[in-house]
C-alpha cells in the first residue's frame, strides 16, 4: 500500500505478533512497550540519581580535595561533557542502525564502571578523568531510548509515554535529594577506608555502590526486545545507496553530518528550540549542582536537612509536573496546531520568575519551595520539547537528530556549574553571597530562553502542517 509504513529486516517476523493501529501502521504489543518503558525508566532513574548525589556531595568534594569554586563547577558540568562531544554524535550513529538495546546496555554498563573509578579517584585531576568518561558512557542512552519509545507507542500515546519517562528523572532526583543526603552525613562519622591501596573518603563509597548498581540495570536492559523500525518506503536506488557508500561516506555518516543537514535545511523550526534549551540548561544545570554549596553557605543547613525538607517538595512537584506538561498540551492542542513549542514557551517564562525568586527568599524552606515549583514547570516543559523534536525529526535519523538536540542539552547545561562557579568566584566574590551568582544567572540566561521559544511557536506550527500534509 502506497505510503504505508512497513519493517524489513529480523524485526519483520516480531512485527507479525503486534497489534496493527490505524493508518496501516504496525506497532509492538502493550506487554512488550510497557516493560521496555519500565526498564528505560529505571535506568534513567539511575543516571539522574547520580547526578543528583554527585550534586549533594559538592561542598564536600570542594573542602576534602581543597578546590575553588571554579575548580569545583568545571568537576561538576564540562568535565562530563569532553568526550561527550566526540562520542555522542557516533554512539547516537549506533542507535539508528544497531540493536537499541545492545546500545542502552552497553552504555549502562560503561557508566557504572567509570562510576566505580570515581569512588577510587584520589584527587582533582583523577575525578576529572573519571567523571570525562562517566559523560561518554552515558551519551547513547538518552538517543537511543527515545528512538526505542518513538517505535513502541504511537503518535497518540507518545506524548503519554515521555511523560511516564520523566518518572526516571523523578525518581533519581528525588531519592537522590533523599537518600543521598542521609548517607553523605551518616558516612560522615566513618573512617576513610582503604580501598586496593587507595585512600577512599568515606563519602567516595556512595560512588562505588552506585557503579554496582549500574552493572545490574545494565543486565536488565538485556531483558528488553527490540521493536521494528517504522520507516516509510523508499525507492530501490535509495535502498541500495548505503552498499554504494565509501568508506569515507561511511564515516561522515556517523559524525552526524547528514542529520545537521537535515536541521539547517529547516532551521527555522529547529534553531529556536535549540536556542531557547541550551540558555535554560545552563541555568538549570547550574542551579541543580550549586543548591546545596547555596543552602550550606546561606542559611547553614547540612545535606540531610535539605533531603528531608526538599524530597517531598520535588516528588509533589515532579509529579505535577509530568501530568500537568501532557494534560497542558493535549489542552492546548484543541485549538493550537504548534501546541509543544507554545506550551514550552509558557513554561519557560513560569520557571524565569522561579529561578529568579527563589535565592532570594528569606528563609531556606522558602527558598526550596520556590525552587520546587520551578522545577515543575520545567519538568512540565520538557514533555511538550522532547515530543516537539520526535514530531518533526526524520524517521531514519531520529536517534541522530535527538542526539543533537540534546547534545545541546547536555553541553550547554553542563556548562552551567562552571557560569555559576566563575560568576561567583570573580563577579561576586565572596563565598558567602553565592546566591547572587544564581540571581545573575537566571536574570540573564532564561529571559533570553523563553524568547528564542516563542520565536519557534510560527515556523513550528508551518512544520507541523507540512507533515499532515505528506500524511506525516
Amino acid at each position: 500500500m502506497a505510503g504505508a509504513i512497513v519493517a524489513a529486516g529480523p524485526d519483520a517476523e516480531f512485527a507479525q505478533e503486534q497489534e496493527t493501529a490505524s493508518g496501516g501502521r504496525i506497532w509492538p504489543s502493550s506487554g512488550a512497550a510497557w516493560w521496555a518503558l519500565t526498564v528505560i525508566i529505571i535506568a534513567t532513574f539511575l543516571n539522574f540519581f547520580d547526578q543528583t548525589v554527585f550534586g549533594m556531595l559538592a561542598q564536600r568534594i570542594k573542602v576534602d580535595f581543597g578546590l575553588t569554586d571554579e575548580q569545583l563547577g568545571f568537576l561538576g558540568g564540562p568535565a562530563t561533557v569532553i568526550f561527550f562531544v566526540f562520542a555522542g554524535i557516533p554512539l547516537a550513529r549506533l542507535a539508528d542502525i544497531y540493536p537499541r538495546k545492545f546500545v542502552l546496555a552497553g552504555g549502562m554498563a560503561a557508566t557504572g564502571l567509570v562510576m566505580g573509578l570515581g569512588g577510587l579517584a584520589q584527587g582533582f585531576a583523577q575525578f576529572v578523568g573519571s567523571r570525562m568518561f562517566l559523560g561518554a558512557g552515558g551519551s547513547a542512552h538518552a538517543p537511543a531510548s527515545y528512538s526505542m519509545i518513538a517505535d513502541y507507542f504511537p503518535p497518540k500515546k507518545i506524548t503519554r509515554a515521555f511523560s511516564l519517562l520523566q518518572l526516571g528523572f523523578i525518581g533519581g532526583s528525588t531519592v537522590g535529594v533523599f537518600v543521598g543526603g542521609k548517607l553523605i552525613v551518616a558516612l560522615a562519622g566513618w573512617p576513610d577506608q582503604t580501598v586496593f591501596g587507595l585512600h577512599v573518603h568515606n563519602w567516595q563509597l556512595i560512588l562505588l555502590g552506585q557503579a554496582a548498581l549500574g552493572l545490574i540495570v545494565a543486565m536488565l536492559l538485556l531483558t528488553v526486545k527490540e521493536p521494528p523500525r517504522l520507516l516509510a518506503p523508499v525507492s530501490k536506488a535509495a535502498a541500495e545507496a548505503p552498499a554504494r557508500m565509501t568508506s569515507g561516506q561511511r564515516l561522515l555518516a556517523f559524525t552526524g553530518l547528514d542529520a545537521a543537514k537535515a536541521i539547517h535545511a529547516r532551521g527555522r523550526v529547529y534553531y529556536p528550540l535549540f536556542i531557547g534549551l541550551a540558555l535554560s540548561a545552563i541555568e538549570t544545570f547550574g542551579l541543580a549542582f550549586w543548591r546545596m554549596p547555596f543552602m550550606i553557605r546561606t542559611y547553614g543547613w547540612d545535606e540531610a536537612q535539605v533531603g528531608m525538607v526538599m524530597a517531598p517538595m520535588l516528588l509533589v512537584s515532579q509529579l505535577c509536573g509530568v501530568f500537568f506538561g501532557g494534560f497542558f498540551v493535549e489542552w492546548l492542542a484543541r485549538k493550537y496546531a504548534d501546541a509543544n513549542v507554545r506550551a514550552a514557551t509558557i513554561l519557560f517564562a513560569l520557571v524565569t520568575v522561579c529561578a529568579i525568586a527563589s535565592p532570594m527568599m528569606p528563609t531556606g524552606e522558602t527558598s526550596l519551595a520556590v525552587m520546587a515549583l520551578g522545577g515543575m514547570f520545567g519538568l512540565a516543559g520538557a514533555v511538550p520539547q522532547n515530543a516537539a523534536i520526535q514530531r518533526i525529526a526524520p524517521n531514519e535519523m531520529r536517534g541522530q537528530v535527538t542526539a543533537i538536540y540534546l547534545f545541546m542539552f547536555t553541553f550547554f547545561g553542563a556548562l552551567g556549574s562552571f557560569v555559576v562557579g566563575v560568576v561567583a568566584q570573580r563577579v561576586v566574590g565572596v563565598e558567602a553571597d553565592l546566591w547572587k551568582a544564581l540571581v545573575i544567572t537566571a536574570g540573564v540566561l532564561l529571559p533570553i530562553a523563553t524568547f528564542a521559544m516563542f520565536m519557534g511557536i510560527k515556523p513550528y506550527r508551518e512544520e507541523v502542517a507540512r507533515l499532515e500534509a505528506e500524511g506525516r
